[in-house]
């Protein structure tokens, strides 16, 4: 599991940065045409780039020799088609200045909007619409990052995460505090943080990242979306994280760091996990990534949702994406899109994502056999998998999107360590997304 399943959430900023050179190049020369008539029969030749692991990219070329074998027309090119994952954009964008691009790529939930703005993506919302292709199977929140300005879907969603409440048995057992549960409201989960931290032990309640990288934004989301408030306005072109469900959630959390002392700061992103594997933490909000650790460690730990406000448990996700692109060839076209709606069908994704340890990308895959022998393997992922539903809300896919977490994310860290006030902590965040978005 470990080797193979990525924190698809977690984006490098170097990744991120390269969406601007995306925007630059993407305007360049069209694609040559190709065949303008359908031909379901004719001989097609699809290029796709899968950015996967090793383990994982053996995986899915398996699966295209089976799908070319149930159709000798087709043949698919399949390789990682970069080093690493992040360096994909980068790739893309030479490709698509170069007219050398694939005909299906995975991709980052965060490059959606530019991929789709480049002109270079199909438009498959006709065919999804399809009832046969059970659209609904996939959460809110992957649908969302591959439809990213509403108007178009430029594929399918390819991997899916999602924050959860992870508690460690050992430390509540110890301090006599009963373990969570689905009902939990946040000042449930407060009252339990202060009876489990213990100074004399360093053991603290809770974590959170001040490193101020995007680990500290995406914790913040799920505090901000069930106040009621949000990241953008309407248009996506400016911020709204301030509103009073913004500094109430930032409040809420500056209380339990500063007034409860509840709260274990972490500056690296890392050491938080590896505190909670060795009985210091009590609760820690991560996802399936954290389980092959936690069973490596022998932790004694549970899986909840994350606590909710007046009933509503949203949670964050980080969906990847299938991106499906067009060159003006309609065999070409009509191909990628069966591989890929085949790929990411409930028996072919329980052969690759299920098997390598990800969460399953349909709600139908849940009671699956192949699914049910990775909970038995790695307990509380099938509470992860069914707290997909939770994953109502995507990240905003645009440009502007890096500057302004690294702006909330230096506001949310300041203020948990004292050094600012909630409000005009993320006023000043705010001017900073604002020119970030404008960009």
């Amino acid at each position: 599991m470990k080797a193979t399943s990525r924190r698809t959430a977690f984006l490098t900023t170097t990744a991120l940065a390269l969406t601007a050179a995306v925007v630059v190049t993407l305007t360049g020369c069209g694609s040559s045409q190709g065949a303008t008539t359908l031909d379901k029969s004719a001989k097609v030749q699809l290029t796709m780039w899968t950015g996967q692991t090793e383990e994982a990219e053996k995986l899915v070329e398996k699966l295209a020799k089976e799908f070319e074998k149930d159709h000798p027309n087709v043949s698919i090119d399949v390789s990682p088609g970069a080093s690493s994952t992040e360096d994909l954009l980068q790739k893309l964008s030479a490709g698509f200045a170069g007219n050398n691009y694939p005909d299906i790529s995975y991709a980052f939930g965060a490059w959606a909007s530019q991929l789709e703005t480049s002109g270079r993506t199909l438009d498959i919302t006709d065919r999804v619409s399809d009832p046969a292709v059970k659209w609904d199977e996939f959460s809110d929140a992957a649908r969302k990052t591959v439809q990213p300005t509403g108007k178009k879907t430029i594929g399918f969603p390819a991997i899916v995460d999602n924050l959860s409440l992870l508690y460690n048995k050992t430390v509540f057992d110890k301090a006599g505090v009963a373990y969570p549960t689905a009902d939990w409201t946040w000042d449930d989960f407060r009252d339990a943080a202060k009876k489990l931290t213990d100074a004399a032990t360093e053991t603290y309640g809770y974590a959170y990242s001040v490193s101020g990288s995007e680990e500290t934004t995406w914790q913040f989301w799920p505090h901000l979306w069930q106040n009621g408030g949000e990241i953008l306005n309407k248009d996506q072109n400016k911020a709204t994280f301030n509103s009073a469900a913004g500094v109430n959630a930032l409040t809420y959390l500056r209380d339990m760091a500063i007034d409860d002392k509840s709260v274990y700061l972490d500056q690296t992103d890392t050491k938080f996990a590896q505190l909670f594997a060795s009985d210091r933490i009590g609760m820690i909000t991560s996802g399936p990534w954290q389980l092959y650790d936690l069973k490596t460690a022998k932790t004694d730990y549970g899986v909840t949702t994350l606590p909710g406000t007046k009933g509503d448990h949203q949670t964050v996700s980080g969906p990847d994406i299938w991106a499906l692109f067009d060159h003006k060839d309609k065999n070409r076209a009509y191909w990628s899109y069966q591989f890929t709606e085949w790929l990411t069908s409930a028996a072919q994704d329980e052969r690759w994502n299920v098997a390598v340890g990800n969460l399953p990308l349909r709600s139908s895959e849940v009671d699956s056999p192949a699914f049910q022998a990775q909970v038995k393997a790695y307990p509380g992922l099938d509470i992860m998998a069914a707290n997909s539903v939770n994953a109502k809300q995507a990240r905003p896919t645009v440009p502007g999107y890096v500057g302004l977490s690294e702006a909330i994310g230096s506001a949310i860290s300041n203020v948990l360590q004292g050094k600012g006030e909630p409000q005009s902590a993320l006023d000043s965040a705010v001017k900073k997304s604002d020119q970030a978005l404008s960009e």
